[in-house]
């Protein structure tokens, strides 16, 4: 644990193992209630500090990060891979997102504006400002271990809030690793806050806190409600990035090549253990076959493996619960009718036989009855599912509780415009399976979240909103 600018042990130990074989990558120290009280009380007293510098001061420090993390981008990638499986082609991409990030807010921390109102009287100026909220609560999830950290600590650190962070005890040495770089940046002390335990003693103490004034958290919707619930105790302010159910469409007049490609990048990028990935792939009736076996053909080829490994695509899954459930809902669907095209295995022999591995699946013939249709897989497993009309599969693809992000195939331009409006979704990609940057904000609708995170937009919700009107006398009194 790393908490007011000094690095502590403790006397639980965590070990963190590799998914793809089973041994232990590292361990870690386990903290709990007592701790966390004392990481907010840091963050408490740096406050005053921190949110009194300038944007450009602030700034600096969060260059200095960028500076550090680009010197070190193949350790972290290294790292990502080994405490939690993805390929180390995926690895280094998340490191590329969390050195951009940082870049983003290091430059944007100065470019926290006001407002000046007009009053309704002359002898009143009202002017509006923006002031960091104050001490925040960060919770991430193992599967952007890295990234999702630098999202929230990017706009928090800039704005001038001090963090009090916890990552998953799934993946948490990527996060111990970027508070190593946080510390070499010369961060004053208490400005950043890292604990690790259970999530019943660490997020139990920061919801009760009252000095906690916000909490950014990604994970499960379940989750995600729990927390709603009791930031209602405190009236914390809430973001909340939660689960996702992706609708991904491919109209008749889409580039079929194109859109294999797509549906690839989205269903496997990170063994499909990713909120954002294709979980409902709908392929209109007169290029269903086509594409079915087509795309079938190339996913069958992907190679399975140690994330390490340079050939690799998809790597192992964080977990056997992952394992399991990825399965379960295949044979629920198989049992239902569905076709397996390829996969529908876990494979047990030789490199396998110590990880957690599930080979990329197809299902063909999928209908709405099958548990794959309305829960979120988080795996690497590919429903197919026909649709005859535009009104059909824009109305299938509303009708689920998530509205995270979705994605459609079209060469028509009416259409782009036009389903992009229709989606209940908070996000849309038109032929881009990838509809995420930094300088954009990423955030869902419905049961998948509260708040934006990325660009200006991530800003806001670390920011509170004070009006100040000064009323004024004439010059000869």
């Amino acid at each position: 644990m790393y908490i007011n600018g000094k690095w502590l042990e403790a006397e639980q130990i965590l070990e963190v193992k590799n998914p793809a074989n089973g041994q232990v990558v590292d361990r870690v120290f386990l903290v709990g209630k007592e701790e966390t009280n004392r990481a907010i009380e840091a963050a408490k007293n740096a406050f005053p500090l921190w949110s009194g510098l300038t944007g450009e001061q602030r700034g600096a420090y969060l260059h200095k990060v960028v500076e550090l993390l680009e010197e070190k981008k193949e350790h972290f990638a290294q790292t990502i891979t080994k405490e939690m499986g993805k390929s180390i082609h995926n690895a280094r991409y998340e490191v590329g997102n969390t050195i951009a990030f940082f870049r983003w807010y290091a430059e944007e921390a100065r470019r926290v504006y006001g407002d000046i109102v007009p009053a309704s009287a002359p002898n009143k100026r009202i002017s509006v400002i923006k002031q960091p909220i104050g001490v925040v609560g960060a919770i991430t999830p193992w599967n952007f271990p890295l990234s999702m950290a630098a999202r929230k600590l990017g706009p928090a650190l800039a704005v001038g809030c001090t963090v009090v962070f916890r990552p998953s005890r799934e993946a948490p040495l990527s996060s111990l690793e970027l508070f190593k770089v946080l510390d070499e940046a010369g961060l004053p002390e208490g400005v950043v806050n890292l604990v690790i335990g259970n999530s019943s003693d660490i997020v139990g103490e920061l919801m009760a806190s009252d000095t906690v004034r916000k909490i950014s958290f990604t994970g499960s919707t379940e989750v995600g409600k729990k927390l709603i619930r009791q930031s209602a105790d405190t009236v914390k302010r809430v973001s909340m990035e939660l689960g996702g159910h992706a609708p991904f469409i491919i109209f008749e007049d889409a580039d079929i090549d194109l859109a294999i490609k797509g549906t690839i990048a989205s269903k496997f990028a990170s063994t499909g253990q990713q909120c954002v990935c294709a979980n409902r792939i709908y392929v209109h009736d007169s290029i269903y076959d086509t594409f079915a076996q087509r795309f079938a053909d190339q996913v069958a080829s992907m190679v399975v493996g140690d994330g390490l490994n340079e050939d690799t695509q998809v790597g192992p899954m964080v977990n056997q619960e992952a394992v399991d459930k990825a399965h379960d809902h295949v044979t629920d669907a198989a049992g239902k009718g569905a076709r397996i095209l390829c996969g529908g295995k876990v494979p047990t022999e030789n490199e396998y036989e110590n990880g957690y591995f599930y080979l990329p699946t197809v299902l063909a013939d999928v209908n709405e009855e099958m548990k794959i249709t309305y829960e979120e897989t988080f795996g690497p497993v590919a429903p197919l599912i026909r649709f005859s009309t535009e009104d059909e599969v824009v109305e299938k693809a509303n009708n689920t509780e998530y509205g995270l992000v979705s994605y459609f195939y079209t060469n028509d331009l009416s259409r782009a415009h036009r389903v992009s409006e229709k989606l209940d979704y908070g996000m849309v990609g038109v032929n881009d399976p990838a509809p995420f940057a930094v300088q954009a904000p990423f955030g869902g609708v419905k049961q998948s979240g509260l708040g934006r995170e990325g660009g200006r937009y991530g800003l806001e919700d670390y920011l509170e909103t004070k009006l100040v009107s000064i009323a004024i006398r004439g010059e000869n009194r």
